[in-house]
């Protein structure tokens, strides 16, 4: 078996991983750090979790012991798609330069401007960036790229995912052609294997498990929920996560719950926390101190959940996650890979759980058409989706015999009462065609009218002249 001792690094290095409890180099590492060695280009394929950051960390440390870096010309390249991965690279690579006198800088979002651009104008050995922010201090006239001797892509895949290829594209042109590439990947999409095509010299390819693939270490499951009403959908997917945490007990002594969107994430630990759960959110519309704050306080063990979206999915190195909870179905079928990679690491025992609501079941059939296995059902704890029992029909009470009609003839008929006046001072007279007549009478006597129909619907107090007959002058 290869032993680090073994690999042609200097000696100031093997003395730092010593230090860092490290013996037995991972496939990936033993496989990448050789040609890297020989100055070769390097393709490494990999899935999350398997030490390919120290796949380029170590060989580049090793070819830069000579030499001194110039202002605002760093000597090697780092490019990572995350401000998290980016952070941890630089943690990495202070853990094994210790013993030695290199420089480093990390631009990334979220850091001011002038602190970076003070690092760079003294003259860096090794910077660490996303490509954006690269790209800013490139586009300011702040930073000259024709000096880099090593790049590094790392998680290119993820790189694609967030939209950052012609960026990469961009930043490989204004590097000189004869740097020595190293790329890694955990799956190699078309878009991928084109750039490396086009970029790289003949590489050397290690590839120590088939593209997309899962850990053996990590017993995976996925509850088919259905919610019982579709406005239900939210809270009752968190009643079962809440039950499948539950159900864990003890086994479950940390986790990392994966949401497709902020909005989930936020609501997810806002959740969590009211049912008296440790749980934080992390994603990218947090500011850069709050998501390191939380990201160190679930690796020391304070915070229990990490609520996440896909920004904390890729290259995290928490060596200690006991679950991983997709509260949603990955859109992307390789981001479940990279989900879960998150436990299991360093051959440790993991499980990751799943929950597929039926708009999301297309999406699960192309993550176990990709990791080619079928995921194990798991019974819903809460059994949400089960319809209550049927209760048995009441049978039909007897009609009531009903008396028999009494004749009509022989009921006397009630006359009707009279209607109450508006006028509560005015007592209820009823109204008579005797007085509307006497009134009709007397106006038509006087306009020498002989017309005595009664004109309808003008109450008692008629106007005399409505009642004057026209017809009879007609006919005079």
């Amino acid at each position: 078996m290869t032993k680090f001792t073994d690999l042609k690094l200097d000696s100031k290095v093997q003395k730092a991983i010593v230090d860092a409890g490290y013996d037995t180099p991972t496939p990936i590492q033993a496989g990448a750090i050789p040609p890297a060695l020989d100055g070769k280009d390097v393709l490494g394929i990999a899935q999350t979790g398997t030490g390919k950051t120290a796949s380029f960390t170590l060989p580049m440390i090793t070819l830069l012991g000579r030499g001194r870096a110039r202002a605002r010309m760093p000597r090697s390249l780092v490019l990572a798609p995350t401000r998290e991965l980016a952070a941890q690279v630089a943690e990495n690579f202070d853990v094994y330069a210790k013993y030695t006198k290199l420089t480093k800088a990390l631009l990334i979002g979220g850091v001011s401007f002038k602190e970076q651009d003070q690092l760079i104008d003294r003259g860096v050995d090794v910077l660490i960036a996303t490509p954006g922010r690269l790209l800013d201090h490139f586009e300011r006239g702040k930073l000259i790229l024709s000096d880099v001797k090593v790049m590094v892509v790392d998680e290119a895949d993820r790189m694609l995912d967030m939209g950052f290829i012609p960026d990469i594209e961009r930043i490989f042109q204004m590097t000189p052609f004869t740097r020595q590439t190293l790329f890694f990947s955990a799956t190699m999409a078309p878009e991928i294997e084109r750039i490396t095509n086009t970029f790289l010299s003949n590489p050397e390819k290690i590839e120590v498990a088939r593209a997309a693939t899962t850990s053996e270490n990590i017993a995976q499951g996925v509850v088919m929920f259905k919610p019982s009403r579709k406005d239900r959908e939210g809270s009752e997917k968190r009643k079962v996560l809440r039950g499948l945490i539950e159900a864990e007990g003890e086994n479950c002594k940390n986790g990392i719950i994966f949401c497709n969107r902020k909005t989930d994430v936020d609501i997810t630990a806002k959740s969590l926390k009211k049912y008296g759960y440790n749980a934080a959110p992390i994603h990218g519309d947090l500011d850069q101190s709050k998501r390191m704050e939380t990201l160190e306080a679930f690796r020391n063990g304070s915070l229990r959940f990490l609520c996440a979206s896909d920004v904390a999915a890729r290259g995290l190195d928490i060596p200690d996650v006991s679950h991983v909870f997709n509260f949603d179905v990955p859109s992307h079928a390789e981001d479940y890979v990279h989900r879960i990679g998150r436990t299991g690491r360093a051959g440790k025992k993991g499980t990751a759980m799943m929950i597929c609501s039926p708009r999301d079941e297309k999406n699960f059939a192309d993550v176990e058409r990709l990791v080619k296995i079928e995921i194990p059902r798991l019974d819903n704890p809460i059994k949400t989706s089960e319809k209550p029992a049927p209760q048995p029909k009441a049978e039909p009470k007897p009609k009531a015999a009903t008396a028999p009609k009494a004749d009509a003839k022989s009921e006397p008929k009630q006359e009707p009462k009279a209607e109450a006046s508006l006028d509560p001072k005015r007592e209820a007279k009823p109204r008579t065609e005797p007085a509307a007549k006497s009134s009709r009478s007397r106006s038509s006597s006087s306009r020498g009218a002989s017309n005595s129909k009664t004109p309808v619907g003008m109450g008692d107090h008629l106007p005399g002249f409505i009642a004057f007959s026209f017809e009879e002058r007609r006919n005079r």
